[in-house]
């Protein structure tokens, strides 16, 4: 009676699979700051897997200030029924970054290859 079986691996295997691909493929979640250029101001966004919004869901872009994002985001969810729940973890982080790089932001460090090549930045 207080033995796993084999459904109980299975279920459990199932429902820790998005996370176990999502470190295989995309890494851990990394911080990484960005300046913006003209004001001078600094932000930090990340790169990698998206543990925050596996948690959290579309509140993680409302919380960035991406509002509309956020809506967007839950109408997703609720016209999918949950399924864009499960794709955004490994997008999220990618778009965010993408955003500010093009809204004036910029890369704090230049140097940082990880975070120019998980971006997608040549150089």
């Amino acid at each position: 009676m207080g033995s796993f079986s084999i459904w109980h691996w299975l279920i459990v295997l199932i429902i820790f699979s998005p996370f176990i691909i999502g470190i295989m493929m995309m890494g851990l979640q990394r911080k990484v700051a960005f300046r913006h250029v003209p004001s001078g101001l600094a932000k930090n966004a990340y790169v990698g897997f998206c543990w925050t919004y596996v948690f959290f869901g579309w509140i993680v872009p409302v919380v960035r200030g991406e509002i509309g994002i956020g809506v967007l985001h839950l109408v997703l969810t609720l016209v999918s029924l949950g399924l864009f729940q499960l794709v955004m973890p490994f997008l999220y982080n990618k778009q965010h970054a993408t955003r500010l790089l093009t809204s004036g932001w910029s890369l704090a460090d230049s140097t940082d290859a990880d975070a120019r090549r998980r971006l997608g930045i040549a150089g």
